[in-house]
């Protein structure tokens, strides 16, 4: 991967469970990149070129996943929280002197940059979602169709150690019948990418991490997001969303809806989300490169109300 990296800066920052690792580069406003499970920060490699001629862009393996830190697990699941990981997300924006900054986020990492944006409302100025919904409302709307699709995740919240167990039995293999599973199969990962996957899902303590993740979104995460619910705070930036048409999220949630009713409406009255469904399934940044830039570069061009 060292093409892919060409140019970036790469360091770890130190936190209270660890560290994360940090890449770096580009010109332009600042823009922060927040990958999915099973992956690392090498699922934008396809549109980190076009990015980089247009942001400063910084990436990070969130907690537990890539070269990040694998936190210790514990029973109240906070190292693995999405507020922990937003803490962390913040801490690298600061460190590199970014006071306010755009978010593209994808899956789990999603979850993290909803967490940041209600957490550090004056530092988030524009988010950009991909193939999820919130996850207190995707929670409360679950039915036998959602259930299905999304097995893995109740998997994963089993109490330890078995998912662990089965997932060590051979974690190579698991990630891959895992993301191959998905409507678009294994095709769209390039060889570069997917190897990076296999080699960080192999790293000690990666199965135990993925877990508590999990684990962390129906339990703490769900605390948290109800308590935000109940201080009346809501998203208060403008926010797009995007969602594959064959994924498991499309088909079982109206997904524009359930960020409308986390978000707040625009200076003018207007919704602050917007949003569509392209042809692909779920990892968005990896089938449909070319159309999410697109996107991402009419949205966070953008000038930002206030």
């Amino acid at each position: 991967m060292a093409d892919m990296w060409q140019g970036l800066k790469s360091w770890q920052l130190p936190t209270c469970d660890g560290f994360v690792q940090v890449r770096h580069g580009g010109l332009g406003p600042p823009l922060l990149l927040l990958h999915g499970h099973p992956q690392s920060m090498a699922m934008w490699h396809k549109v980190l070129p076009e990015l980089l001629s247009r942001h400063q862009v910084v990436m990070m393996d969130l907690p537990g996943y890539g070269d990040s830190s694998r936190p210790a697990a514990t029973a109240d699941h906070i190292a693995h929280s999405k507020r922990s990981m937003a803490a962390a997300a913040f801490a690298v924006m600061q460190h590199l002197g970014h006071a306010t900054f755009a978010v593209l986020a994808h899956d789990r990492g999603a979850r993290v940059a909803h967490r940041l944006a209600l957490d550090q409302p004056q530092a988030v100025q524009r988010m950009m979602l991909l193939d999820i919904a919130p996850t207190l409302a995707m929670y409360e709307a679950t039915d036998m169709q959602f259930a299905k699709a999304y097995w893995h995740g109740f998997f994963f919240i089993q109490p330890a150690p078995l998912p662990e167990r089965l997932i060590n039995a051979d974690p190579v293999a698991f990630l891959q019948d895992l993301m191959g599973r998905r409507s678009a199969g294994l095709s769209p990962f390039s060889p570069q990418a997917m190897a990076e996957y296999e080699r960080c899902i192999q790293l000690p303590g990666s199965a135990t991490s993925i877990c508590e993740d999990y684990r962390a979104g129906a339990s703490i995460d769900l605390a948290h997001d109800r308590a935000s619910l109940a201080a009346g705070q809501r998203l208060r930036l403008p926010l797009s969303v995007l969602w594959g048409a064959q994924g498991v999220v499309g088909r079982c949630f109206d997904v524009l809806s359930m960020w409308g009713d986390v978000s707040e409406p625009g200076p003018d009255g207007i919704s602050n989300v917007q949003g569509q469904s392209l042809p692909c399934g779920h990892y968005i940044a990896e089938e449909q490169p070319a159309a999410l830039l697109a996107r991402s570069h009419s949205f966070f061009s953008q000038e930002t109300p206030r």
